[in-house]
Parts: C-alpha cells; sequence; structure tokens
C-alpha cells in the first residue's frame, strides 16, 4: 500500500483522508482500491458509528481523476475504470454507516461526485466544486446522474456542458454544501456533525440509507451502465487522451 488513504479514530467517527496532497488528492487506482479497503473496514468495526472523508493540505479535498493515469487509457480500459468506480461508489451508497464530507478546496470531477455520494458537505468560502471533465475530452455519465438527483436538469446542463466551478457561495444555494463555516472551523464542525449522526440508533439510520439508495437505483445503474458504453466510445475515439496530452504540453511549456 502506497498510504495515499490515511485513517483515525476519534471516539465513534472514523475519519479517512484522501492523501496525495502534491497531486491536490487525485484518483489514481490504488487510491480507490485504498479507500475501498477504508470505507470497509469502517463497516465492519462496530465501534465506529460515522465517518468523515476529507482531504489531506488545505488545496483540494480532491482534483477529480489524475489525468497522468487516464491519458493511457483505451477503449478497453475506459470499460474497466467504469467498473472500479461503480466498486467504490457502492460503497458510498449502500454502507450502513453515515458520512461527512469536510471539503477543503477543490472538489472536481470524480471528487465532486463522491462529495456528493456522502450524506452532508461542510465547506468553507474558498471551496470550488464542479465537474469541468468536458474541458478534458471525457464525457460525464455518473457526474450528471448525480447532480440531477440533487439540483435538477436545468443546472446539471449548465455544469455539465459549460465545465464551469460553483463558488461555495452559489453551491451553498444550490443546496450541495450542508453547512458554510470559517475554514478553520471545517473539521471541527464535520466531526461534531458526525458525532450527532453517530448518535442516532444504529438499526434507523442503516434502514434510512438502505432507502435512500433504493430510491436512486435505477437512475445509478443506468448511469454505470451507459458509463461503460460512452466511455468506450470516447476513448476509441481518442478524444480525450489528445486533450489531455494538449493539456500537459501547454503545463511544461508554462
Amino acid at each position: 500500500m502506497a498510504d495515499y488513504i490515511l485513517t483515525e479514530s476519534i471516539g465513534v467517527v472514523r475519519r479517512i483522508t484522501l492523501n496525495r496532497p502534491d497531486r491536490l488528492n487525485a484518483w489514481n487506482k490504488e487510491m480507490r482500491d485504498e479507500l475501498i479497503a477504508a470505507l470497509d473496514g469502517a463497516e465492519a468495526e462496530t465501534a465506529v458509528r460515522a465517518i468523515v472523508l476529507t482531504g489531506a493540505g488545505d488545496r483540494a479535498f480532491g482534483a477529480g481523476q489524475d489525468l497522468n493515469e487516464s491519458k493511457g487509457f483505451d477503449a478497453a480500459r475506459a470499460g474497466l475504470w467504469m467498473a472500479e468506480w461503480k466498486a467504490l461508489y457502492n460503497r458510498f451508497r449502500l454502507g450502513a454507516k453515515p458520512i461527512v464530507a469536510a471539503l477543503n478546496g477543490l472538489a472536481a470531477g470524480s471528487a465532486f461526485q463522491v462529495a456528493l455520494l456522502c450524506d452532508f458537505r461542510v465547506a468553507h468560502a474558498g471551496v470550488t466544486l464542479g465537474q469541468p471533465e468536458i474541458k478534458a475530452g471525457i464525457p460525464t455519465v455518473t457526474g450528471n446522474w448525480i447532480m440531477r438527483e440533487m439540483i435538477g436538469l436545468a443546472r446539471t446542463v449548465d455544469l455539465t456542458l459549460t465545465g464551469r466551478m460553483l463558488d461555495a457561495e452559489e453551491a451553498f444555494a444550490f443546496g450541495l454544501i450542508s453547512r458554510l463555516v470559517a475554514e478553520d472551523q471545517v473539521q471541527a464542525v464535520a466531526l461534531a456533525l458526525a458525532e450527532e449522526l453517530a448518535a442516532q440508533p444504529p438499526g434507523a439510520m442503516r434502514l434510512d440509507r438502505q432507502r435512500l439508495a433504493e430510491v436512486t437505483q435505477a437512475g445509478f445503474d443506468d448511469a454505470m451502465e451507459a458509463g461503460t458504453r460512452i466511455q468506450t466510445e470516447a476513448y476509441a475515439s481518442g478524444e480525450p487522451q489528445a486533450m489531455m496530452e494538449d493539456f500537459f504540453a501547454a503545463r511544461r511549456k508554462s
């Protein structure tokens, strides 16, 4: 293990930290696998009653997919990639224990989606959120599914097709941020909220989360099936790879 994920127990709360601050906590396969293991570990321990998910450093909760990994994908790898995301997202959807995201800085792309899969999001004024994948030539499928569930079709179209990022105030107005607090209070407020949730009856908590997953299951299944088809087609065209190479070339020149 590369320690891309850190865990600590704070009373009945398990804090899980995305730990690639030099890459703005961007995902690669190893990090996704470690996060699944951390969530499974929290789920298995009866002493853990709630989870806080955060990112290392003060620049980002997560920058989304690590383009250094995905720039080398072909059509076949893109299909496997979607299966990896389904395995991770199901850990958020199907677990019995509530999850609070403590957002620090950027939450973009799939990190934005993971934040939305948490039950609550605590953030500060410097946080930005959004789905900028179109700018890297990557179509969003799971992203527009979860956005539509939470903010409706018109706003989903806006964020999907422009790739623009929301500042914290607009995200709070949309209902995507649950608690907007001072930057130095994010961790404390997230932990207090997790402790409040941990004090609820565990059986009712499990059944409530189960039911919330059930009412969104058809859309989730459709998004995952479509994601495999659409990402395979996108990567077969070569457009995402070309856009990502252009991005890295421009960064090398700057």
